[in-house]
């Protein structure tokens, strides 16, 4: 599953204690990266802090300034584990979304200004380098900080916003992508729940209504950002300044963007509050609307809400499989595992809604 990309002050404080910091005499990327950078980099002489950004990331994620005559430009470099692409059947390539973002970024989707994509002759292997922007991703602060208060009331609005625009791109302009509507994720997830051997009744219920209630097949498909949620927003006291982790994007029903927003584990504990944690569905829709997007249906999004409650909890039992088997002993990642207990509770109360929550 692919985690929260770039921040200055995100990245900083999150991971900055678990991640590595090395000397430039020490790093074996530093020496190309500097020449790829005077070379892309108007002005640039060369590199300075440059710092490997860690915490469950599934690409590499390096910090780092571009020196100027003048002020530092303040730049990411986002690069495949070791420069090595590994195959997936659901992540896009770095090049592709790099691509996708600059895309987005021509519609008026807030996102990091893409600098380079990585060539061959660079030497560094597949990834690109972007701008780093000032902002916050982790979801605790954001929903409680005194800094974010004025910006939490607009937040689920301008997310509407911004889907509206994301999905109204020309999907003429797109690089190739997976089309993936609602009964091809659901076989997708069954699959992978009956391959890990870890039986769930209630995802067995989940699965049998999302079987009953897929919506039909339709032309209406568009791109989907595939992981739009709290956590992957760059959030400033002015709102939301980027949409992040293009990894999972694909081609799909746009009501899916609408429903994984809305994904209780996403909330962080304002559950009362459906969008993020911080806003109404109703706020969100309209903003959509208003924004261009389609009508929305509020029954295909809590669809879509099941099903990325669903996927969340089968992804937290391949946690479980990956720590059992020894491939990762992190703590990090028993401890998600646990949480399928969690998405348990949360399809009870999507599938048979106490009355007052129906």
């Amino acid at each position: 599953m692919a985690c929260p990309s770039i921040s200055t002050r995100s990245w900083t404080e999150r991971l900055s204690a678990r991640g590595i910091e090395m000397g430039a005499e020490a790093n074996p990327i530093a020496a190309p990266l500097a020449h790829v950078v005077r070379n892309r980099i108007a002005g640039a002489t060369g590199v300075a802090g440059l710092k490997r950004l860690s915490g469950g990331a599934s690409q590499e994620t390096w910090s780092f300034d571009a020196i100027t005559s003048g002020d530092p430009v303040q730049l990411i470099l986002r690069r495949a584990p070791g420069g090595e692409r590994a195959p997936s059947a659901t992540a896009v390539p770095l090049e592709t979304e790099a691509r996708l973002i600059g895309l987005a970024g021509g519609v008026g989707v807030p996102v990091p200004t893409v600098r380079h994509i990585l060539a061959p002759e660079d030497g560094l292997g597949h990834g690109f380098i972007m701008n780093r922007i000032a902002g916050e991703t982790i979801a605790r602060k954001i929903l409680r900080d005194d800094e974010y208060a004025n910006a939490r009331p607009k937040l689920a609005r301008q997310c509407g916003e911004i889907l509206a625009r994301l999905h109204n791109i020309d999907k003429a302009s797109l690089p190739p992508l997976r089309t993936s509507p609602a009964r091809a994720e659901i076989e997708q997830y069954l699959g992978v729940y009956k391959a890990h051997g870890h039986p769930h009744p209630v995802f067995d219920l989940a699965l049998r209504w999302l079987k009953e209630n897929a919506p039909p097949e339709s032309t209406d498909h568009t791109l989907v950002h595939g992981d739009f949620r709290n956590g992957n927003l760059m959030i400033g006291p002015d709102g939301v300044r980027a949409v992040l982790d293009w990894e999972l994007a694909h081609i799909g029903d746009p009501m899916e963007d609408l429903g994984w927003i809305c994904v209780n584990s996403w909330r962080f504990g304002n559950i009362d509050q459906p969008v993020g944690g911080f806003g109404a569905r109703e706020d969100m829709f309209e903003g959509y609307e208003a924004a261009g997007g389609a009508k929305v249906d509020p029954a295909r999004v809590k669809f879509w809400e099941v099903l990325g409650t669903l996927k969340w909890g089968i992804m937290c039992t391949i946690m479980v499989t990956a720590f059992k088997s020894g491939a990762d002993r992190s703590v990090e990642r028993a401890t998600i595992g646990r949480r399928s207990s969690e998405t348990e509770i949360d399809l009870l109360r999507l599938l048979a809604p106490r009355a007052k929550e129906a």
